[in-house]
């Protein structure tokens, strides 16, 4: 059965009725709306499209242009947002996953906002005077300073004071009752208290994000909704098999999306342009692939024990070893702890080896290859931190989920709750006005369509293009 609607219409708050197309395309906005929804794929919102599901954001493509975008390898959360916000590849920002490694300790870490190497859009626009407002972005927490308010998304564990900016923001958003995530151990164990769980995080953000764009000022306002990530990685094969309880479920959360989309939209002046994005795409799991066991069976990684836990027991006759989401990283001399393989030519042939063998691999059972291409680093990036990167990025086939875990017992397994894996070319770009945005659309064009939206110069190392007129 469908859920009532849980916002309700502040109409003493509306600028105007005035249709959002009639903003010209290629003039500066007198405020830049962002809304993020992490993981929606274009190919889904064209499906709800067609099926009715989404009739706010039906009249929005109306008014405007709906793209599809590709994401960056790899394309987990922390680095494509962290792409989008800086609008430079990871080579010049620094953050390559969810987790990284030390080479001379081989200790993990998971790199928060701190190692972020370039300034975010919002910075950039702070600087000039522009009042900001960025709520839930992946990897900005700690919160740093803004010229408005900034509160962190995944990766900060709980809503405190060192997830807020300003501290002073904290009360309201506890008095909402803001969350920053779902709580994934609900999901792996019970899906229909994950389901009640996703729309409890969902009516919290947007009921945040409705009371923020309400009641303080801002000339830039990025919100990423999570849910939508949260939901794909536990209902999307259900969803697309036609599940008699699930599809349904699934579609209502994006019917709730679309009722929040209407609001912002009414709220929004015939000056102010409305920008929506996903980080990704996503499909659902064939098979979750470990390729630390693969290298393993192959004879290029060893252990010191086994069954090893930790990445400190690489035993030093290893030739590579992976981290997730499928980087391969060499054991190179001068570089990793116990360093084996010599820089230059032995390098280069165990790259060429690991590579021709990846794309190589099949699929037990079904011989599907699981591989789209093998990347060296320098194929996909360029910039002062490229030597940071692993030395060889796998592009999976969509359904071949890629996983770091150090030591497994077998090459693939089939997960019976964890169903959904991202994608790279099926994220989706929206932009509000007339005329249509420049083909192809890269995550990488976002900063820069939005500093020249708001009067701002693109700064000449940013790797995207502004998609609304020329650059610089």
């Amino acid at each position: 059965m469908r859920r009532e609607p849980v916002f309700k219409k502040t109409f003493d708050f509306l600028r105007s009725s005035t249709s959002l197309s009639e903003a010209p395309r290629g003039s500066k906005a007198q405020r830049v709306c962002c809304i993020g929804l992490d993981g929606t794929p274009h190919s889904l919102l064209q499906r709800m499209l067609a099926d009715g599901t989404m009739p706010n954001l039906a009249a929005l493509v109306r008014e405007g242009r709906l793209h599809r975008m590709t994401s960056v390898y790899p394309w987990v959360s922390s680095v494509a947002w962290t792409t989008l916000q800086t609008g430079v590849n990871p080579a010049k920002h620094g953050i390559y996953g969810f987790v990284d490694r030390d080479p001379a300790t081989l200790k993990i870490h998971i790199p928060l906002a701190s190692r972020i190497k370039r300034p975010a859009v919002w910075d950039r626009l702070g600087q000039a005077g522009k009042r900001v407002i960025v709520l839930n972005v992946p990897v900005t927490y700690p919160a740093g300073p803004v010229n408005g308010i900034l509160v962190a998304g995944f990766l900060a564990p709980k809503l405190n004071e060192k997830a807020v900016s300003p501290v002073s923001m904290l009360p309201t958003l506890e008095r909402l009752g803001y969350r920053i995530d779902t709580n994934p151990q609900i999901a792996r164990q019970d899906r229909d208290k994950a389901l009640e769980d996703i729309h409890d995080a969902l009516d919290k953000r947007t009921r945040t994000f409705l009371h923020l764009l309400d009641h303080q000022p801002w000339e830039f306002f990025l919100g990423v909704i999570m849910e939508t990530d949260r939901l794909h990685h536990f209902f999307f094969e259900p969803m697309e098999q036609g599940h008699p309880v699930y599809m349904p479920a699934f579609f209502e959360v994006y019917r709730r999306i679309d009722e929040f989309l209407g609001q912002v939209r009414e709220r929004l002046g015939a000056h102010d342009m409305l920008m929506m994005m996903s980080d990704h795409g996503f499909c659902s799991i064939r098979q979750e692939v470990f390729y630390n066991h693969w290298l393993a069976e192959a004879g290029y990684l060893k252990y010191v024990a086994t069954p090893a836990k930790t990445l400190e027991q690489l035993h030093p006759d290893s030739v590579a070893y992976s981290l997730d989401p499928g980087r391969i990283f060499i054991n190179l001399k001068g570089r990793e702890r116990t360093g084996r393989i010599a820089p230059g030519a032995e390098y280069e042939r165990v790259r060429d080896e690991i590579i021709a063998a990846a794309e190589a691999l099949t699929a037990p059972g079904t011989g599907e290859r699981m591989v789209r291409k093998a990347y060296r680093r320098e194929e996909l990036y360029s910039g002062p931190y490229l030597e940071q990167a692993a030395d060889i990025i796998l592009a999976p086939e969509d359904g071949y989920d890629p996983k770091g875990a150090f030591y497994k017992e077998s090459l693939v397994h089939k997960d019976a709750m964890m169903v959904g894996m991202h994608t790279y070319d099926d994220a989706f770009f929206y932009i509000g006005g007339t005329g249509a945005a420049k083909e192809p659309v890269s995550i990488l064009d976002v900063a820069p369509t939005v500093l020249r939206l708001m009067g701002q110069s693109i700064p000449d190392d940013y790797d995207g293009r502004s998609l609304d007129g020329p650059t610089g």
